[in-house]
């Protein structure tokens, strides 16, 4: 196992790195100069290669990516802002704030927005598919596998709207979506964020109830688990220990790829609700060329989905002994 996870991660090392260099490469390739963009209508040619200076943007593109690269790991000297102190991913091109700072004032809501769902949406899809396993054929298979049908060819602006409109504007019985620190109020930050999370739960449960169901289906028809029944353990047992293992396996990966998205930035859902999370500030960033920021929350995204990967293959090990890591 050790091995296996200093293996993964300096694979994931090699894969940021060749992130980073390749979303360096293409912001170069658009046509808009963030130093011209800052410079006004009045620009001199004087005040634009002082812009550029103070930017860090007055050298060739290969020198500019290593002075980055190696401010993430030692820091680095800005002319316009002074030291920054490692790990530092630079200075806004927008508002001249710490790309660091910002990505972790607005961390905090995407991972209450990204944890919240996924616990609303792996509990209701997974128990849903499981109930529609276990009662193949019968009516509650019917009804979760057309609402996870239904659920499945919904878009997140369509319900998120309709939500709004009818729990919050017609019926006022849920808060107006908005984001509250946990630690400062518990309360205010369930409530704040209970819509969003509804939301994305509609969505994301349609996937999982379908998954769950046909793993289980396929797993409860296998030899190991005839035989289990067979010896005369009881159906309970033969679910949870043969069974249910055997099926977590996709759903767990699944399960990690799909966190590791909403923790990159749940850009639909926080432009329908107005929440000022990572995925808003990466289109946010993207518009106005801010070099700086898109590198940080790429990263970010990359890293997050690159993180999860690692632990689901660790925990699929434990899932099933049938696998080993080297």
């Amino acid at each position: 196992m050790f091995r296996f996870l200093v293996r993964r991660v300096l694979g994931a090392l090699v894969i940021l790195l060749i992130i980073s260099a390749v979303t360096f490469w293409l912001f170069y390739a658009i046509p808009r100069d963030p130093a011209t963009m800052s410079c006004g209508k009045n620009c001199t040619p004087d005040m634009l290669a002082q812009i550029r200076k103070n930017l860090g943007i007055d050298h060739p593109v290969p020198v500019q990516y290593w002075e980055w690269l190696k401010g993430v790991f030692v820091g680095r000297d800005y002319a316009g802002f002074g030291h920054c102190d490692a790990p530092c991913l630079g200075y806004s091109f927008a508002n001249r704030e710490p790309v660091l700072g910002t990505i972790m004032d607005r961390l905090p809501l995407t991972l209450s927005l990204a944890f919240g769902a996924a616990v609303v949406f792996l509990v209701f899809g997974v128990g849903a598919g499981m109930l529609a396993a276990v009662k193949q054929g019968k009516w509650q298979d019917k009804v979760a596998s057309s609402a996870s049908l239904l659920g499945s060819s919904l878009q997140i602006y369509f319900v998120g709207y309709l939500a709004m409109y009818l729990f919050v504007a017609k019926l006022g019985i849920l808060d107006n979506p908005s984001y509250t620190p946990l630690t400062q109020d518990p309360a205010a930050w369930a409530s704040g964020l209970l819509l969003p999370w509804l939301v994305l739960a509609i969505i994301f449960t349609a996937n999982y109830t379908r998954m769950a169901r046909s793993q289980l289906v396929e797993q409860l028809s296998e030899d190991y688990v005839r035989t289990a029944r067979a010896k005369g353990l009881s159906s309970r047992n033969v679910f949870f220990r043969f069974a249910w293992r055997g099926a977590m396996g996709p759903i767990v990966t699944v399960f990690g790829i799909d966190l590791g998205t909403l923790i990159g930035g749940a850009i639909i859902t926080e432009y329908t609700f107005s929440l000022q999370g990572i995925g808003r500030l990466a289109v946010d960033s993207v518009d106005k060329s801010d070099l700086p920021m898109v590198l940080g929350v790429t990263l970010l995204s990359a890293g997050a989905i690159v993180f999860f990967n690692i632990i689901v293959d660790a925990v699929y090990a434990l899932i099933d002994p049938r696998i080993r890591l080297a």
